[in-house]
């Protein structure tokens, strides 16, 4: 079964086979990680973006890495933190387990994944890591080809809530 390896570092810096865009519905960059992703990637990753006709939350899209160490960037885009009372948390759960089974899906064995929707879009990072934590640890038993999902921390803070809920579970 897969590992889940918790970190704090620079995402675009990784050399997996996919890294995890935390991304918006237009999928042509943004701020936060997915600006950061798009400047790393090159203007490839926009071009190649423009043809997928953006993505609805809760799902997961697939593209080349383009300069980027990773060989793919699976852009999934997360929901606006409402109150917890309109579907975030599933919303969110969506966002892991659909970017893991397109992961499997290319062959990917590595995959790092940043903390979805807790920036701008304003999911409580404590609830957020919990549900990351708990999603991929449900999902991996069932991806015998995934070998480490990488959680990227930004933050030492962020680190320190995703170690908590890996601990927790």
């Amino acid at each position: 079964m897969g590992k889940i390896i918790v970190e704090q570092g620079d995402i675009t810096t990784y050399d997996v086979d996919a890294i995890v865009n935390a991304a918006n519905a237009s999928l042509l960059g943004g701020g936060g990680v997915d600006g950061a992703i798009h400047r790393a990637a090159g203007p490839g990753l926009v071009e190649e973006c423009r043809m997928l006709g953006g993505c609805r939350t809760g799902e997961a899209k697939i593209t080349g890495g383009h300069d980027l160490k990773a060989r793919y960037v699976i852009h999934t885009v997360g929901p606006v933190w409402h109150g917890g009372d309109d579907g975030e948390a599933e919303k969110l759960e969506l966002c892991y387990n659909n970017a893991l089974q397109l992961a499997a899906a290319h062959d990917c064995r590595t995959i790092a994944f940043p903390s979805i929707s807790t920036g701008v879009y304003g999911f409580p990072a404590d609830k957020a890591a919990r549900i990351a934590i708990t999603t991929v640890r449900h999902l991996l038993p069932g991806l015998p080809a995934i070998d480490s999902v990488y959680m990227v921390a930004f933050s030492r803070d962020a680190e320190a809530l995703l170690n908590h809920a890996l601990k927790e579970g």
